[in-house]
């Protein structure tokens, strides 16, 4: 029992030597890190300092230069033309959507080229008038509702198996903007009113095409057929009805023997009355959706908001010479004296 004590207070001494070795350990640990992060923190105001010094030894260059850079820009603005943008919403029918924007991009890479002669044969304009247009952009135009409306219509035409795989917010996620119902067209020209002019010639670039007027076509026989087979359905209700009524005229018309209920046929005649005129409700609103649809596909694309007359000047301080000109002064600028003074500071670093 003697000898035991001796053994029992060394080994509590070897563990707190453990432990303080340990905290001192994670002490350290803990001194490196923010020693670390305050030298990123001294980094980053030593050159915020020395950034402000170059901008403080420099201040009346780069002054100069803005000065210069804001004139030059007021003098190209006073006599650069402007420039106007015009904006159409069109409809694609027919899965057009894809060729509408390959003709709209193919506009715009001859605009960009400068191929006026191209670009007048393209859309049956003259070459000086082709000359003015500038840009064009196409894009889809949907909103948060439209991409709902979109994705009920989508799982509507599923069976009920994959309905259940499909999510929605995955398939918002993963919109494509060719699936819009709705897409915008914007031209830019130096001319108020070559918008319009060829507003035409972007439509039937589309509507001539052969594949879109075959699918056109099948669509009108469709339709057709199915508003035939409508109307035959509302006839056959309709004289369905007119032998109900005779059937139970005739029931009204026979003499009564005693007291006589059957509510069970009476109800049953009344189920199929109710179910009649379900029917033909239900025709009538088939027809209905019917009607719009070949309103909706009446063309191959359909233009939901034209041209205007005049297109609108393009203005603002992001659009002006004013702002990127003297912007531009400054950045050369502060590139060439900081390519100065490293030079300086390499040359002496050699001396040293």
């Amino acid at each position: 029992m003697a000898n035991q004590q001796p053994t029992n207070s060394s080994s509590s001494s070897s563990d707190e030597v453990d432990l303080g070795q340990l905290f001192q350990l994670i002490g350290n640990g803990f001194k490196k890190f923010f020693r670390f992060i305050g030298n990123i923190f001294k980094s980053i105001f030593h050159t915020v300092i020395l950034f402000l010094l170059f901008l403080q030894k420099h201040f009346i260059k780069f002054v100069i230069t803005a000065v210069v850079g804001l004139a030059l820009g007021i003098y190209l603005d006073m006599i650069k033309k402007p420039k106007f943008i015009s904006t159409m919403v069109v409809e694609p029918n027919f899965n057009s959507v894809q060729q509408l924007y390959n003709n709209v991009n193919f506009y715009n890479e001859l605009a960009a080229a400068e191929d006026s002669t191209a670009l007048a044969e393209a859309l049956d304009v003259s070459v000086s008038e082709a000359f003015k247009l500038k840009k064009f952009v196409v894009e889809s135009y949907s909103d948060e509702n439209q991409k709902v409306q979109l994705f009920d219509k989508f799982v509507r035409s599923l069976d009920s198996t994959t309905k259940k795989a499909i999510d929605m917010e995955n398939y918002l996620k993963n919109f494509n903007s060719m699936d819009a119902r709705f897409h915008t067209i914007s031209v830019t020209a130096t001319n108020s009113t070559v918008a319009k002019k060829i507003q035409p010639s972007i439509i039937k670039s589309i509507s001539r095409n052969e594949y879109f007027q075959l699918q056109q076509s099948i669509s009108d026989q469709n339709i057709s057929l199915q508003d035939s087979l409508y109307k035959k359905q509302l006839m056959e209700v309709d004289s369905l009805q007119r032998l109900y009524k005779r059937v139970m005229e005739k029931e009204a018309e026979k003499p009564q023997q005693g007291t006589n209920i059957s509510l069970g046929e009476n109800g049953g005649q009344e189920n199929k009355e109710l179910a009649l005129i379900n029917q033909v409700d239900k025709l009538k609103e088939n027809l209905v959706l019917l009607n719009e649809e070949r309103a909706n596909k009446s063309s191959i694309l359909n233009v939901i908001s034209a041209f205007p007359r005049r297109g609108v000047e393009v203005k603002g301080i992001l659009n002006s010479y004013k702002f990127w000109i003297p912007l531009g002064f400054i950045g050369i600028t502060l590139l060439i004296l900081s390519l100065l003074d490293l030079n300086t500071y390499l040359k002496n670093y050699k001396k040293e």
